[in-house]
């Protein structure tokens, strides 16, 4: 809602005491129908008006021809008809007070032209009269408090109660997830088809969830986002305030993201890399199906969270025991170093031909008290933090009687317990006596193991430290406002070389090497001789965007003759690669000490923002694509795990003997970049490849640059 309705409002919608159904149909298998239909057998514990001009009773409730006639008062009005009859029944709803609407209809904006035009009217319409707006093109909602029961939906089934809400942007995905969760005897809170979010989008719906006290985990499917700043302040705000853990299936690109860019950053920065860096710096877990998304849930909403990452497997199969294993250190967990006292209780209750240590293997004849024993005894360790239970179905395993001893034997124990009965139709009756009793199932020991490593992880990002902004006083923002505006002198964009970029990187304090740009072969050598160390010479063109391709670098020159002939060179090979190209000069640099090259970017994502980019630098980095990515601005502690997300940190914290990368020139050089593009929204593109980053203590280097200027739209 961009006018910020109150949350409050939303209680109309999802705690009406009357609703009224616009198009409510006699004919079975209508929507129309069924969502009358679900709201009057489902128990809604308010009145329900059908409104048809056309019929005198709907499933033997008196109908009205419209709202007007209603003789009471209407908190919902769930819409069902044909999308051109909208306006009209909107203008009814204003006109006698209806406080909400859910309209459920068709034929907007997902079917562009006229369509688009007409969600335009719709929204407006309900923006001035300050009604929160679900839909168009939804399956509806429910809330199935007991107090409440309302099925303001057309999905076949009426979910049981539980802590789990759902929202989703997709309302036929909601019916195939409505049965899935029956399977698993999975209940939810809240149940939200929200659609083309004419009115109320996710975010109005997550301010409206943090303070639902029905609601203690939030699983979303969401197709796009519609506020990126907004939605990071408020899943922070559920995520650090509540602890309420939050599961996103996001889909779908955005057009931006498919948009030419003449970076590095920009031609890596696609629409998903944006996503990704906006869950990760909000506290939102993404997955990447629908099961792992209810496998998470599953867990949430039954198990406490764990304490750390040590992980306990009790297994009465050899094979499944070692998968888990795998699984564990795959995810991050830690097998649980059992303790001597533990390790003496197993081999009291045992045969002598089970393995004490860590996966503990009970033998494929173990019965259920042998089970129940050896789960407490592990979860009794004080260096166990959670734990897995594995059943094959062997010929003399008791399954249900298995599945009916795990509660007792976790009973009181705040550690989470899940279970891996392997199968499907001989434990089926094992796994409903689990799900029943509020175990978690998985089908395999990997899909147990991801879900308690998530767990782990949700645990860890919650004690986060030094979650604050980097103040820096020694930048110049005025003059490099004043840079900007004069290289663009009039222009919409202009791409600046790294001589040009350089009074504006000083402005920010970024490291750079001593250089000076020049004319002539002559210069070239009295430069070299001035400087009186090796120097890097590079040529400047706005046509030559990489650089190294053209042959417009040439390294380790050394004195007058070798920076005279390597000039000369270098305007020799541009000429031949990019044949009509005006050089603007040629920069001469010192240069830079050894150490490991980094690329560090920048992007302008047109509605998210600006995005930071990190990664091993060099000409391969979008071969390798080895980069991380966060929106700025970011916490300090948010730049120090970009730079240790990169799959190959390893080559920055020592590798083959080399000293330790200097890390905190890296986090510093981010955060500072962080600030000036977020303070000048004309850097449109921006790398810094490479950055050399000298050892521990010994700071970093900027070995190359280029910005790419345009003005905002």
């Amino acid at each position: 809602m961009s006018d910020r309705i109150p949350t409050a409002k939303l209680d109309a919608i999802f705690k009406p005491t009357s609703i009224a159904v616009v198009g409510a149909s006699t004919r079975p298998g209508t929507v129309g129908n069924d969502i009358f239909r679900n709201l009057l057998f489902n128990e809604f514990r308010g009145s329900v008006y059908p409104i048809n001009p056309k019929a005198t009773n709907v499933l033997g409730v008196h109908c009205y021809p419209d709202l007007m006639s209603v003789p009471g008062k209407m908190d919902l009005a769930v819409v069902i008809v044909p999308a051109a009859g909208i306006l009209d029944v909107v203008d009814q709803a204003i006109a006698t007070q209806v406080q909400a609407m859910v309209v459920i209809s068709a034929g907007f904006k997902e079917i562009g032209g006229k369509g688009v035009e007409l969600e335009e009217r719709l929204r407006e319409k309900v923006q001035t009269a300050g009604i929160p707006l679900i839909g168009p093109n939804c399956l509806g909602v429910i809330n199935t408090d007991p107090a409440v029961r309302m099925n303001a939906a057309f999905g076949r089934k009426m979910p049981g109660p539980g802590n789990l809400a759902f929202l989703s942007q997709s309302g036929a995905l909601c019916t195939s997830v409505l049965d899935y969760a029956e399977e698993r005897h999975m209940g939810f809170s809240k149940f939200i088809s929200f659609g083309n979010k004419a009115g109320v989008n996710e975010i109005d719906l997550l301010e409206y969830l943090a303070n639902d006290p029905t609601t203690d985990v939030i699983a979303m499917y969401l197709e796009d986002i519609s506020d990126g700043r907004r939605f990071i302040e408020t899943v922070r705000k559920i995520f650090w305030e509540t602890h309420k853990p939050m599961l996103c299936l996001k889909s779908g690109r955005t057009p931006e993201g498919a948009k030419a860019a003449s970076s590095h950053t920009g031609s890596l920065a696609g629409s998903d890399s944006v996503y990704d860096a906006l869950l990760v710096q909000s506290g939102v877990q993404r997955v990447d199906t629908i099961a792992e998304l209810f496998d998470s849930a599953a867990l949430y909403c039954t198990q406490p969270l764990p304490r750390g990452g040590r992980v306990a497997i009790v297994t009465n199969a050899g094979g499944p025991g070692i998968m888990a294993t795998d699984a564990a250190v795959r995810f991050g967990l830690k097998l649980a170093e059992l303790g001597t006292g533990t390790r003496e209780k197993l081999k009291a209750s045992l045969p002598s031909t089970a393995s004490l240590r860590n996966p503990i293997d009970v033998i494929g004849d173990a019965r259920a008290d042998r089970y129940q024993s050896a789960v407490r005894t592990v979860l009794e360790d004080e260096n166990v933090d959670m734990a897995m239970v594995i059943l094959t179905p062997q010929s003399m395993t008791d399954i249900e009687e298995t599945a009916a001893v795990v509660p007792d034997a976790v009973r009181g124990i705040k550690k989470p317990v899940v279970c891996a009965f392997m199968g499907a139709k001989d434990v089926a009756p094992g796994v409903n006596i689990l799900r029943k009793a509020g175990i978690p199932n998985y089908p395999f020991p990997e899909d147990a193991i991801r879900s308690l490593a998530a767990a782990e992880r949700l645990v860890a990002l919650h004690e986060i430290p030094r979650r604050e902004m980097q103040v820096f006083q020694d930048m110049e923002v005025e003059r490099a406002r004043g840079l900007i505006d004069a290289a663009l002198d009039g222009q919409d964009q202009r791409y600046l070389t790294q001589a040009e970029c350089r009074p504006l990187l000083e402005c920010y304090r970024l490291p750079l090497l001593r250089s000076a740009t020049v004319q002539s072969a002559e210069e070239a050598s009295h430069v070299a001789a001035s400087f009186g160390t090796p120097i890097v010479m590079k040529v400047m063109s706005s046509d030559v965007v990489h650089k190294f391709d053209a042959g417009g670098v040439l390294l380790n020159i050394q004195g007058e003759d070798e920076a005279r002939t390597a000039y000369n060179k270098i305007v020799q090979n541009v000429l031949r690669a990019v044949p009509g190209a005006k050089i603007q000069g040629i920069l001469i640099e010192e240069l830079a000490n050894k150490g490991v090259e980094v690329i560090l970017g920048a992007s302008r994502d047109a509605r998210f923002g600006p995005l930071m980019m990190f990664g091993l630098g060099g000409t391969l980095v979008e071969v390798l694509k080895d980069v991380s990515f966060r929106l700025a601005p970011m916490w300090r502690i948010s730049a120090e795990r970009m730079v240790r997300q990169i799959r190959s940190f390893q080559v920055l914290d020592g590798f083959r003997g080399n000293p330790p990368a200097d890390l905190d020139a890296i986090v510093d050089t981010l955060l500072r970049v962080s600030e000036m593009v977020c303070n000048h929204p004309e850097i449109s593109e921006l790398d810094i490849n490479p950055l050399i980053v000298h050892p521990q203590g010994q700071g970093c280097s900027v070995a190359d640059s280029r910005v790419m200027l345009r003005r905002p739209s």
